[in-house]
């Protein structure tokens, strides 16, 4: 029986651990052949539409919008945002609403590894494989992979796909205006639009493309 508990543990830490990390050695090089949530989605009877595109390709307008909206401070924090993690809790406290609170490299480990969802379990996964990540990865390439593998709509992956599906054009041709659409249906990719936006969804474009223009140097890991 201990033998047994041995082996379980074993493979558990070679599941766990060491495949990630041999994936994430590989990712800082190769592109993202597929995530867990696209092999979820197919098997819910979705289709999968990607197509990966180099850092260089993938238009400034996007990334910026991406910063502004998700983790304005993505280039100076190394994984984790403590203040904006304050701000949640005080948030929580004050008014007794839970908003999400991940970084893009957060975010870019949970997309990588693992399933959607709020549990602990998956949440302690995602905190544990963002340090990994961050030593592993430089940062333009971590932006690089997250606009390659968000979710942007039903069965839409990636800054590509997205910007021919909504926009009719290439992710390095994405405006500002449309970066910032893009941006602003992060949040909820399959309920908003971003190439038929609400009222919502326009006023938060709108406040994005503002605020990616104040940026100045805290997009300095980003830029070519």
């Amino acid at each position: 029986m201990f033998s047994l508990i041995k082996r379980l543990v074993r493979w558990l830490l070679v599941l766990l651990i060491i495949v990630p990390l041999l994936l994430t050695l590989v990712y800082r090089f190769l592109p993202v052949p597929i995530t867990p949530l696209m092999v979820i989605r197919l098997f819910e009877g979705e289709a999968l539409h990607k197509t990966w595109r180099p850092s260089a390709q993938i238009a400034q307008s996007l990334k910026a919008a991406v910063i502004a909206s998700e983790d304005n401070k993505f280039c100076q924090h190394n994984g984790f945002d403590w203040q904006a993690f304050a701000d949640v809790a005080e948030e929580f406290k004050n008014q007794g609403k839970l908003r999400g609170g991940s970084t893009i490299s957060m975010q870019t480990a949970k997309n990588l590894y693992l399933w959607p969802g709020r549990n602990w379990l998956r949440k302690g996964l995602e905190a544990a494989y963002t340090p990994m990540v961050e030593l592993i990865i430089p940062k333009d390439r971590i932006m690089t992979i997250y606009l390659n593998i968000a979710e942007f709509g039903p069965g839409i992956y990636g800054a590509e796909a997205a910007a021919q599906a909504f926009f009719n054009t290439s992710a390095s041709a994405l405006s500002a205006h449309q970066s910032a659409l893009l941006a602003a249906v992060l949040p909820n990719p399959r309920q908003y639009h971003a190439d038929r936006p609400s009222g919502y969804i326009s006023g938060r474009a709108a406040t994005i493309r503002v605020r990616a223009n104040q940026m100045g140097s805290l997009l300095q890991c980003v830029r070519h």
